[in-house]
């Protein structure tokens, strides 16, 4: 019999007047929690022969992204017990947008806060290792059950953001802009642990973006997914009180996870004809009551999926995890319409990053994006004369990037071709931050972006579940799906689910197809036009490495990114935007 243990922590950050994650604007800024943010924790194993197995821990922490300085805290701290095993760590995070910042190595996601704060990071790992710990001590004998739900057509939960872009993959069904709703994914895999016939906690996967909650807000605060688990636990806890009555064993506090999947396309707000004016309509706090409604549509849609849920038989509880270095892969034809020596390049953003999305957060002004399309086409022109002296170089990262309108460079800190020290700060805010930041000493031997980034592979039974670090749009989620299925040779009844937003943080990955469009989705997709290419080909080959016993598994165990120089951390924040 499987045994699962769950728990839940606080992460006690204080609302310092910092800049949050998610949409990279200075001004919004946390004055105050309006809801309380939590690492909330399942632990799964199986029983064998010799004991227990180290058990697969599921982590979702209520903030915009896990950082590889969030992990390689949490994995330091947990590292000293014997029942952890640092692959079966799967981190994962809601995408809250009203959550602190400021919690990344890598310098470029925490220029609005402005720069590092090592104050929450440390209470981040605080909490998380004592979820995990706590679940770890609550283990005991459950039965898993697992079940799928879709969303009828009539509920408003989610819409495509980005619909023609979806429309540009050739496997989809063309839709028009009244049928947004209709291009995603709108099927909830759901896990449910239960002890004594009882529902105690359960891990739901359904993407959406947890955008519910605007710029302009001053709290931190869950979003949808936060108000999801919150509604879901409660309706739980009033559950466990009945059975308690009954049994003198009782139910610990119930747990519910409501992890992300393929949201990388999805926003919680309409998206359509006066789609702006509709968003615009809610305001201040009706955008908490539009956060709290969605997330009980989504706590809804998992308490019924489980009403018709099937038993998993958990016959093993493994995972795979590998650290890759997306910035050069070589990309296998078949994940790149054949084309012979497709590969991905140094992180790039495009115009399109810098211009944001149309409802869920607008960013840099549109004459200030064509002089930027127009500047990064003389740069392009430029570099691909045949007498520039790096041709060549320039040749592939274009090949690379395809038609995207590169204005960071951000493996080479380039902005339009400039140094960052010389670049024209007046352009964007966060430009001006990263010149402050160049000459003041802070990010010269620092990533701004990750290249090293992990990549993981989960088995419960008949179920594999997809890790990806990326926001993964609708189709590029099905597609990766399908090539980790194709490679474990996975039978019809087994399923595959995809958790995104976990174990660290890369930007998007879309389809081939929808880059080319070069909407704030693809202009976010960093390592080039190959990205989700690249990601099919080396989760193939960890998914065929994961097929054979664990002694005779050979990959990569030891790469990880570099943590950037702690003189250079300590120069990062700007401290006049604290005031």
């Amino acid at each position: 019999m499987p045994k699962s243990g769950w728990a839940k922590q606080e992460i006690q950050i204080e609302a310092k007047n910092l800049a949050m994650f998610g949409y990279g604007q200075m001004s919004h800024r946390a004055t105050k929690k309006r809801t309380e943010l939590f690492a909330r924790t399942i632990l799964i194993t199986v029983d064998v022969d010799q004991g227990e197995e180290q058990p697969i821990i599921f982590c979702c922490l209520d903030l915009g992204c896990i950082t590889f300085a969030m992990r390689d805290g949490i994995v330091q701290s947990l590292s000293k017990y014997t029942w952890f095993d640092q692959e079966k760590l799967v981190l994962m995070a809601t995408h809250t947008h009203s959550a602190p910042g400021g919690c990344s190595y890598d310098a470029l996601y925490n220029m609005p806060t402005p720069g590092f704060v090592a104050e929450h990071v440390d209470l981040i790992v605080q909490a998380t290792v004592q979820s995990i710990s706590d679940a770890y001590q609550a283990m005991a004998d459950c039965e898993l059950r697992t079940a799928q739900n879709t969303f009828a057509t009539h509920i408003p939960v989610a819409w495509n953001r980005s619909l023609d872009a979806y429309n540009q993959n050739p496997e989809v069904e063309q839709r028009k802009l009244s049928e947004t709703h209709l291009a995603l994914d709108r099927e909830m895999n759901v896990l449910g642990i239960y002890q004594n016939d009882q529902l105690c906690a359960l891990m739901s996967l359904f993407g959406v973006h947890a955008t519910c909650l605007g710029n302009q807000l001053d709290a931190y605060d869950g979003d949808n997914k936060g108000y999801a688990a919150a509604s879901t636990e409660q309706y739980l806890s009033s559950l466990s009180t009945t059975s308690q009555r009954m049994s003198s064993q009782g139910v610990n506090a119930p747990v519910a996870i409501f992890a992300q999947s393929t949201a990388g396309d999805v926003s919680p707000h309409f998206h359509g004809k006066d789609q702006l004016k509709i968003r615009n309509k809610i305001q201040g706090e009706a955008e908490y009551h539009y956060a709290e409604r969605n997330g009980q549509l989504q706590s809804e849609c998992a308490l019924q999926a489980l009403n018709h849920s099937q038993a998993l038989s958990l016959s093993k509880a493994e995972a795979v995890l590998q650290y890759i270095d997306l910035s050069n892969v070589d990309v296998a034809p078949e994940f790149s319409r054949g084309t012979q020596g497709a590969k991905t390049s140094q992180p790039c953003h495009g115009s399109a990053f810098f211009a944001g999305t149309p409802v869920d957060g607008l960013g840099t002004a549109k004459p200030i994006v064509m002089a930027m399309n127009l500047l990064s086409n003389q740069v392009r022109k430029a570099r691909l004369n045949p007498k520039h002296p790096q041709f060549e170089k320039y040749e592939a990262l274009y090949a690379s990037q395809g038609n995207k309108p590169i204005v960071l460079e951000a493996g080479e800190k380039k902005i339009l071709g400039q140094r960052l020290d010389i670049a024209p700060s007046f352009v964007d805010l966060l430009i001006a931050e990263m010149n402050r930041q160049y000459q003041a000493g802070a990010i010269q031997h620092s990533q701004l972006v990750p290249t090293i980034v992990p990549i993981q592979l989960v088995q419960l039974g008949g179920i594999t579940i997809v890790c990806c670090a990326g926001e993964v749009t609708t189709i590029a989620g099905q597609r990766l799906k399908q090539s980790v299925a194709k490679a474990l040779g996975a039978q019809s009844s087994e399923k595959t689910w995809l958790i995104s937003y976990c174990n660290d943080y890369m930007g998007y990955v879309t389809t081939n197809e929808e880059y080319q469009l070069q909407a704030y989705e693809g202009g976010h997709t960093l390592y080039g036009q190959w990205t989700l290419g690249a990601l099919q080909t080396r989760f193939s080959t960890l998914a065929q490495q994961m097929r054979l016993e664990k002694v005779d598994r050979k990959y990569d165990h030891n790469l990880r990114p570099l943590i950037p120089p702690a003189h250079e951390l300590a120069k990062r924040t700007n401290n006049i935007y604290r005031q």
